[in-house]
């Protein structure tokens, strides 16, 4: 990877940040502690849910494409 690349993409990764914190904070607030392997998954899923998506809108960085 060349540095115009992961330049590209870091903005990506610190919203996909920002979701997952927003994500989780939300659950917490919904339903309390769920706990660390729930809320594991949580972050799974949305982290592999960001960039289909971000594709699908047809907002993601070159690399991605």
């Amino acid at each position: 990877m060349n540095r115009d690349h992961v330049l590209a993409v870091v903005p990506h990764y610190l919203a996909m940040f920002l979701v997952i914190a927003g994500v989780l904070a939300a659950t917490d607030a919904f339903f309390g502690g769920l706990g660390f392997w729930i809320e594991l998954a949580i972050v799974i899923v949305v982290a592999s849910l960001y960039r289909p998506v971000v594709r699908h809108l047809r907002i993601a960085p070159e690399p991605w494409q």
